[in-house]
Parts: structure tokens; sequence; C-alpha cells
């Protein structure tokens, strides 16, 4: 078993996750404005064996889709954090992503975390690329990608769903260390702990 690591951002903590954050992230999971561009909301058994199958990453690799609080504020809001994606491109990858519940849209968490994740992902973890994808008319998360640095590469279909699905087809965003490095820095306001 690996130590969690804890991202902490100017207003958030990106932590391990808590018994405490199942009974919210089953809310948050069968909002259907939150789950619009997934294939279905999630019941409360699904949920919590998404928590399970989260929390084991953690405890392999001290890593992975972390619980997020807000500083002074809401203990939990959903996850923002890195996971493999190879089930979704056919070839090994690490994403960025995020879910957060729908009252804590719009106040650039996100984006705020999802910096977090890069900053460790090409700092601490040295890895080569993140990626993230979505489906097209997901627009709030394709803004949110743009804004921390990633760049449109093209249409994918998502290899885990079914070739019926209206939701395999997605677009794909990625960034390289390379560029990671040499593109433009965003201010000093993130610091992994």
């Amino acid at each position: 078993m690996v130590e969690p690591i804890t991202l902490v951002t100017q207003r958030l903590q990106l932590r391990p996750w808590r018994e405490s954050d199942r009974d919210p992230f089953a809310m948050l999971n069968a909002d259907p404005r939150v789950m619009e561009h997934f294939p279905s909301t999630l019941d409360r058994e699904r949920s919590d064996a998404l928590v399970d199958r989260i929390e084991a990453e953690f405890a392999e690799q001290g890593w992975g889709l972390w619980a997020v609080e807000v500083v002074d504020g809401a203990e939990f809001c959903g996850f923002i954090g890195m996971a493999a994606a190879e089930h979704a491109l056919g070839r090994p990858a690490i994403e960025v992503g995020w879910r957060l519940a729908h009252e804590h849209w719009g106040h650039g968490y996100a984006p705020e975390g999802g910096l977090a994740c890069l900053r460790f992902a090409f700092d601490d973890l040295g890895l080569d690329e993140i990626v993230s994808f979505t489906v097209p008319a997901n627009v709030n998360s394709r803004r949110v990608m743009e804004k921390i640095g990633l760049h449109l590469v093209g249409d994918i279909e998502h290899q885990g769903l079914p070739p019926d699905s209206p939701h395999r087809h997605h677009v794909l965003y990625a960034l390289t260390v390379e560029e990671w490095r040499t593109g433009p820095r965003w201010p000093g306001r993130i610091t992994p702990r």
C-alpha cells in the first residue's frame, strides 16, 4: 500500500476519499445535469463501485481521481484527478478529468484542480503526455481543457463504449511535457503537497 498524496491549491484540497464522501458522490452521479454527457446516471451501487475502484488505485499508486474539498468551504464537491485511459483510447495514456456537483460549477474549481494535476503529472511523476476527452457537445468540459493548456488533437471513438452508443464519438485533447515546459506559465498558486 502506497501513502496517498494530497494536492493543495489556493482554494482546494485534492485529497484521498473518505467514507462520508459516498453519499454526496452518489447524489452527484444521480444528477442528470452532471451526467448529461455520459451514457447514463449512476445508481448507488454503481457509484459506490466507482469509489471502490478509485480507492484501490490510490492504495496502489498514491494518486488518482482525488476527492475535492474547498478550503474553508464544502467538504466534498466531486472529483478532479488522473486515471488510466487505455480503455477509451486503445493505447496507454493518462487522462486528466473532473466531475463536480452542479452547485459547484462556475467557480473555476475544475481548471484550478486540473492545473494542479498537470503540475503533478509532469513535474513529479515525469509523464510525457496528458490527455482528456469528452463528447463534442460538452462545451463546459472542453473549455476547461483549453483553459489548462490542452489542445484539440482530433476525433476518436471511445473504445469502452458499444459501437452503436450515441456517446461513442469523442474529441481528444492533449498536452505534452515539452508543451508544458515551454508554453505559457500560469500563476504560481498551485502547490502540490
